[in-house]
Formats: structure tokens, C-alpha cells, sequence
């Protein structure tokens, strides 16, 4: 069916139906419409909450959610236009056309389709999680069929194609529940190394966040060419490593400067020779 086909059977439409009773229809309509999407946004909540209370995996329910909201509130508009007398097989293959029409146009996103399929069947991650994927790092908010929205540190909301990143290197750091902290103290070589390994110690033992089994780690790591390093392992809860972290390294150059341990930093000496 033509696009004139289509322009005529809706002015048969008009001009063949009193105007009271078209009136009347296009208002039953547009209140059907309203309580339906209503109905259908409460339907699609209650899938949601229903998921939590059952601690049902939040991402597929988030998804699933989201596409019987999508499905119904076409099959609504499908029939509330048939309702109205429109010959909804033209209006199909109108739907149709242009479906191959777009299908073609945007090759890209059919990609982007499989890639939230295969994200949602192997879940690389899943909603909460902090991840790190196409440069981009932070808590994933939403997985949904074509982008993974995800929230950074700083309240950026990022949107990232599935299809890039179901293809891609992601790091999941929310996926397992210890985390390794690595943190490299630098002495100079007139220091007491053991006095700085004791300071060093000292304070990962005293630290409540740190765990005592695996045991941290403190040994010398390295000969620089000015200054030793220390390396320093410690294993913490994933939601502790930012604190530890932090926490660490404020500590030991506080007792450092207190014990005369010299932290090492670049130096220029010039010589001047006279002739």
C-alpha cells in the first residue's frame, strides 16, 4: 500500500463517520491511552520491586522491565488505532518499510542489540558493580538492549554502545570481594631501611581495615638511582581500598617525617668551574 493509499483510507475515515462520533472515539481513545500507559508504567514498577523482594538478579529484571513496558505500550497503540477505524494493514506495512528502511540505516545499532544480549547472558558485570571499559570508569546505573549507562565518581552519567563493549576489555573491580592494595614507599639510602620497614608495618597493623590474613606484605623492592623502594601489599575489602589506600599514605610520611626517614625527590646540582 502507497503512502496516497494510506492518506485516502484516512480521509475516508473522516468523511465517512459523523463528526460527533469521531470526536467521541479520538476522546475514548486518548483516556484508554492514558490509563493504559499508566497501568502499563505501575506493571512494569511492580516487576521491578517484585525482583527485590525475591533478591532476583537486578539486572535482568531491570531489563525485562523495561521491554514489557516497550511491548505493550505498542500493542496498545496498535489496537486503539484500529479502534478508531483506521485499516491498521496499510499502517503495518507502512511499519514494515520502514523498519527495512532503518534496519539498514543503522546497521551499527544491531550490533549494539547483540552486544546487550550477550552482556545480559554472560554478565561480565551487573548493576552496581564499579567497572572500568572504553576508557571510562564508575558504577553501573542501568544495562538496557543497546547502551550500559553507568555513573562516575565525580556524578557524570556516561552512556556506553554494548556493542563496543561486549567486545572490549572491561575491568570489574566489584566482582570479587578482596581487593589487593599496592603502594610503593621510596627511602633514601643513608635511612634506616629496617627502621622504615618496622614504621611501614607498624602502621598496616594498627590499621582496622586491614586484614590480617592474607598478611600484608613489606619488603624491599628495588635499588633506584637515588632512593630505595619499599613495596607494600596489603588485602582489604573491595569497599575499603580508596580508604585504605589514603589512609596509608598519610600515615607513613607522618611518621616518617617523624623519625627522620628522608623521602627522596629529584635534585639539580650545578657546579660552576672557573678557568
Amino acid at each position: 500500500m502507497t503512502f496516497e493509499e494510506i492518506w485516502q483510507s484516512i480521509k475516508s475515515w473522516i468523511t465517512g463517520a459523523s463528526l460527533w462520533n469521531t470526536l467521541g472515539k479520538i476522546i475514548i481513545s486518548v483516556i484508554i491511552l492514558l490509563i493504559s500507559f499508566k497501568i502499563i508504567n505501575a506493571l512494569a514498577r511492580k516487576i521491578e520491586k517484585s525482583g527485590e523482594k525475591k533478591n532476583a538478579d537486578k539486572t535482568i529484571m531491570k531489563t525485562l522491565a523495561y521491554i514489557v513496558k516497550l511491548g505493550l505500550k505498542i500493542l496498545v497503540a496498535i489496537c486503539l488505532i484500529g479502534f478508531l477505524g483506521i485499516d491498521t494493514s496499510g499502517l503495518t506495512a507502512l511499519i514494515a518499510s520502514l523498519g527495512v528502511c532503518v534496519g539498514l540505516a543503522v546497521n551499527g545499532a544491531l550490533s549494539n542489540l547483540a552486544g546487550g544480549v550477550m552482556i545480559i547472558l554472560t554478565r561480565p558485570f551487573r548493576v552496581d558493580d564499579y567497572i572500568e571499559a572504553q576508557g571510562e570508569a564508575g558504577t553501573v546505573a542501568e544495562i538496557r538492549i543497546t547502551n550500559t549507562k553507568i555513573i562516575t565518581p565525580d556524578n557524570k552519567v556516561i552512556y556506553i554502545p554494548n556493542g563496543a563493549l561486549s567486545s572490549g576489555t572491561i575491568i570489574n573491580y566489584s566482582e570479587k570481594d578482596l581487593r589487593r592494595v599496592d603502594l610503593d614507599f621510596t627511602i633514601g639510602y643513608t635511612s634506616d631501611f629496617e627502621k622504615a620497614k618496622a614504621i611501614i608495618t607498624d602502621a598496616c597493623e594498627k590499621h582496622e581495615l586491614v586484614l590480617k590474613d592474607p598478611a600484608p606484605f613489606i619488603r624491599m623492592g628495588a635499588h633506584g638511582e637515588s632512593s630505595i623502594t619499599v613495596k607494600t601489599r596489603v588485602w582489604v575489602n573491595s569497599a575499603d581500598y580508596w580508604t585504605v589506600n589514603f589512609d596509608l599514605l598519610e600515615t607513613v610520611k607522618r611518621e616518617f617525617d617523624a623519625n627522620g626517614i628522608e623521602i627522596p625527590f629529584n635534585q639539580l646540582d650545578v657546579h660552576i668551574k672557573k678557568d
